[in-house]
């Protein structure tokens, strides 16, 4: 085997790395970050949140 045969062997076409599309790996990781994402915690009342200055007390 020649010199310039072998590196021809070398320099041959790269074969692919995966057959998922771009576009299908993003999907992916997107749906990944919505599942393991915790749910955000809910807003505070504004009724409850702080104490009740317009009420009375009782008798």
């Amino acid at each position: 085997m020649s010199a310039t045969e072998s590196a021809r062997r070398i320099t041959a076409q790269p074969k692919p790395v995966s057959g998922v599309s771009m576009r299908d790996l993003l999907a992916a990781c997107a749906a990944a970050a919505a599942v393991s994402t915790p749910p955000s915690a809910p807003a505070p009342e504004p009724h409850l949140a702080g104490p009740a200055r317009d009420r009375r007390e009782a008798a």
